[in-house]
């Protein structure tokens, strides 16, 4: 097997609670998701990434872990899961699991051993610390939940760290123990045969030993932060460098497993990049996942300084690039003011992110140009929804159920009533619709150009100079070409060649025009 076939890979997210219901309790399980994998092979990605299906509360869906190794009965069994491991990998599908070890949930059996005394033998397998003499917490550090991010516990008489929920207590990865229990789960799941890990919050991993405040955030904004987590530069509650000498012992466990990849979320406002590249140079990280396209910004000017920006600060690292994910907005919604029209945006979309140098992440239904859901506040669900509204709508918007009937009942995601609301728009870009039928054909011919130009994969990216709204580059002998508004552009681009996969574009005499979102992939001299 190619030990680098990450490098230039594509991978598929699924959002288990959203894909395919099998039992009619209106929530997505791994036999439904077994189901559907021909269809995600017939894209022509490379490997699929499940969210959280370990045993949990479910009071952040999946990401308040109580036992790591085994599957939550919402999703199914340890043997569904073995037997969706096998038909991936019948179908030349690598298997990835989103893995949360920073934190548990409060009903781990850890925990609730840790909280019983300061003596206990996993007293100090959490963050647990003495209030100050007025009784207020240790220092001053936020909740990305909003809050304090320390809570009192009655039975020590001590504070415990939580950087996102209550019911979310940290780890504490000082303790070697901590670590070689992280570790073992991992050797769990890969002498099943996963071919990799998501590592959720990679830069938490470790706190400051001497729990010094946090500063305030330096960056001028243009309006109050309404979390007073995003307040603050976070130089003591994560980002400590103790953590890369740890991710070291994850690759080499990786390692010796062969073909794995590990890619790693990087939660960070202030240095996002060099982050990145710190977390996936030397024997680290395979990649690491970026936010930075999942923001607001849509500029030929924004990808550009991006992504070089990536690999002047980052030259040895290696992205992971996304538009949409679990965590925002999806992005036809996001930046719906570029489009000429939803179905030739989403084309765009799917040519444009589909040609960046590094590995990319697709979420469940953009290859049908899904958008945003609008919920009303009785609607949500996900707490940070309810915490924030509506300044912050929360997540659920972006989760709710893959349509794969437009007319049918539950859409043909179940028979019962779906956990989120399935609503008009959503069913009007369902699987079985034409328009969004179009949509998936860009995407399998962009995923089948991926694989057969090697240049889309690996190769480096010469950006050539042209005005807003183009963005254009070079990678090897192929062009891109992209027109990111909603009005036909023009420029002069010598060097016509022979187009591989084009919307609305005409290259003639040294002039290309490119339509309203026209997009060019050509060969050239």
């Amino acid at each position: 097997m190619n030990d680098d076939w990450w490098r230039g890979s594509v991978t598929y997210q699924i959002y288990p609670r959203s894909f395919q219901d099998s039992d009619g309790d209106g929530v997505g399980d791994l036999r439904g998701i077994t189901r559907r994998l021909p269809l995600i092979a017939d894209l022509g990605v490379d490997a699929v990434w499940l969210s959280p299906i370990f045993r949990s509360p479910m009071v952040d869906m999946g990401y308040d872990v109580s036992d790591h190794c085994d599957i939550d009965p919402l999703f199914g069994t340890l043997a569904d899961f073995e037997t969706l491991l096998a038909e991936a990998h019948r179908l030349g599908l690598r298997v990835i699991l989103d893995q949360v070890l920073n934190h548990v949930s409060v009903a781990h059996p850890l925990f609730q051993e840790s909280r019983q005394s300061r003596d206990n033998r996993r007293a100090d397998w959490f963050v647990w610390a003495d209030p100050r003499p007025d009784g207020t917490p240790p220092n001053n550090w936020q909740s990305v939940f909003g809050g304090p991010a320390w809570e009192w516990d009655a039975r020590r008489f001590q504070y415990y760290l939580h950087n996102f929920m209550v019911a979310q207590p940290d780890l504490n990865f000082w303790n070697p123990a901590v670590q070689d229990w992280a570790l073992d789960t991992l050797r769990f799941w890969l002498d099943r045969g996963v071919d990799g890990f998501r590592f959720d919050t990679v830069n938490f991993y470790f706190h400051d030993r001497l729990l010094r405040d946090d500063l305030p955030d330096p960056r001028v904004k243009a309006r109050p932060a309404f979390k007073t987590y995003d307040m603050q530069y976070h130089v003591h509650s994560k980002n400590q460098p103790e953590n890369l000498a740890f991710l070291g012992r994850v690759r080499a466990l990786m390692d010796s497993y062969g073909a794995t990849v590990t890619v790693g979320e990087v939660g960070e406002a202030h240095h996002p990049i060099e982050m990145m590249g710190d977390y996936t140079s030397g024997h680290r990280l395979h990649m690491a996942y970026s936010f930075e396209m999942m923001e607001d910004r849509f500029s030929a000017a924004f990808f550009r300084e991006t992504i070089e920006g990536f690999h002047r600060l980052a030259p040895d690292g290696w992205p992971c690039w996304a538009f949409s994910n679990h965590d925002v907005p999806r992005h036809a919604s996001r930046w719906a003011a570029h489009a000429a029209d939803p179905d030739r945006f989403a084309r765009l979309c799917a040519m444009l992110l589909l040609s960046f140098e590094g590995s990319i992440c697709l979420y469940q239904g953009e290859e049908l140009g899904q958008t945003q859901t609008e919920l009303t506040l009785d609607e949500v669900i996900d707490p940070q929804g309810k915490a924030f509204w509506p300044e912050d709508k929360g997540r659920d918007g972006c989760r709710t159920p893959m349509v794969w009937e437009g007319d049918a009942p539950g859409g043909g995601f179940t028979t019962g009533s779906p956990w989120l609301p399935i609503k008009v728009p959503q069913r009007d870009r369902a699987f079985d619709r034409p328009a969004p039928q179009s949509v998936r054909d860009t995407y399998k011919a962009m995923l089948a150009l991926r694989r057969s130009e090697p240049a889309l994969r690996t190769a480096r990216t010469a950006f050539l100079h042209t005005p807003e709204p183009i963005l254009a580059f070079r990678r090897g002998d192929l062009l891109c070409a992209f027109n990111l508004s909603p009005e036909p552009v023009a420029t002069d681009l010598p060097g016509a060649g022979a187009s591989l996969l084009s919307q609305d574009a005409k290259w003639a005499e040294d002039r290309l025009t490119l339509g309203p979102n026209g997009a060019l992939i050509a060969r050239v001299g």
